[in-house]
């Protein structure tokens, strides 16, 4: 398997695409493996001439667990948050930033194009913000800029979020549960096969179930905060991109994001909540493609 040691940690990752191409590094969400990005997204922008490097975060899928680390109560991180005091966690957001610059640095590549979903996106964000030297241009999709008075989830996605759930579910509880979680964000796309919320939250249980893991995570972007000022040194080349019907993240912080990062690019997609509907994903292949080439052109052979 390629796991690699990076950051202190193991990373596991995968690759497309030819050695010596431009890279693009994909950073995926909260509690979500890497199995999410559509491997049609992947093989589009291998065809646009990228190699593309994809991986699983700490603490979900096949990357480390990070085992006996601390996982306190959310609502207390919360209120801490609100309040303006220190919110303990296993780690943070920076830390997870630090992860994918070590994953570059371990395999040896000077400087990716960076692309970001959701919690993702936030640790792209801090990737621009903080290692500059790595990165040649930076998407973030669907995400936020954690600005306090920014729109929250929905009332319905929220009550979803804090209903209790069963300490140890059985297999069918867990795919039953998750795929209710991806069709309750996700937009309601024709294109998309019946099956797919079930067999993807199928696929995800199999390959690495570790609910704790996406607990320590939340906590970590309930500690990050705003990352209003921070985005402001943002120097490289930046695309920000949102679903217009996204209910759990609204795009009004995606536009506060594009606010805070000069010259950054926004764009909204009706046709897209929080998620890649199959329907979308050749925009998205054109949108990421374009932007990186836009960046640094490649060499015409």
């Amino acid at each position: 398997m390629p796991n690699i040691r990076a950051n202190g940690i193991d990373i596991y990752y995968e690759e497309s695409g030819p050695a010596d191409a431009p890279v693009i590094l994909l950073v995926m969400g909260l509690g979500t493996q890497m199995i999410a990005w559509p491997d049609d997204l992947i093989q589009g922008l291998v065809g646009r001439g990228y190699r593309v490097i994809h991986y699983d975060n700490r603490d979900v899928g096949l990357s480390q667990r990070m085992d006996g680390a601390p996982a306190g109560s959310l609502v207390w991180a919360m209120l801490a948050s609100r309040f303006g005091l220190p919110v303990k966690t296993a780690y943070t957001l920076t830390d997870m930033a630090k992860d994918g610059a070590a994953l570059l640095e371990a395999l040896g590549i000077d400087k990716a194009h960076v692309v970001g979903a959701s919690m993702g996106g936030m640790i792209v964000q801090l990737m621009a913000a903080n290692h500059t030297d790595k990165v040649l241009s930076m998407t973030s999709i669907m995400s936020s800029s954690g600005k306090p008075g920014l729109p929250g989830p929905r009332a319905d996605i929220r009550k979803r979020l804090m209903a209790p759930r069963p300490a140890n579910p059985t297999k069918e509880e867990a795919v039953k549960m998750g795929a209710e979680a991806l069709e309750s964000i996700s937009f309601a796309d024709s294109s998309r096969p019946p099956s797919a919320f079930v067999d993807m939250a199928a696929r995800a249980f199999d390959r690495g179930y570790y609910p704790i893991g996406m607990k320590r995570q939340l906590l970590a972007i309930v500690a990050d905060g705003s990352r209003a000022e921070r985005l402001k040194k943002i120097t490289v080349p930046t695309l920000v991109v949102h679903g217009g019907a996204d209910p759990l993240v609204p795009k009004e912080g995606s536009e506060d994001i594009a606010r805070h990062i000069p010259g950054a690019r926004l764009e909204i997609i009706d046709e897209m909540a929080h998620d890649l509907p199959p329907s979308q994903v050749g925009r998205m292949v054109d949108l990421i493609a374009d932007h990186a080439t836009a960046a640094t052109p490649l060499a015409v052979v």
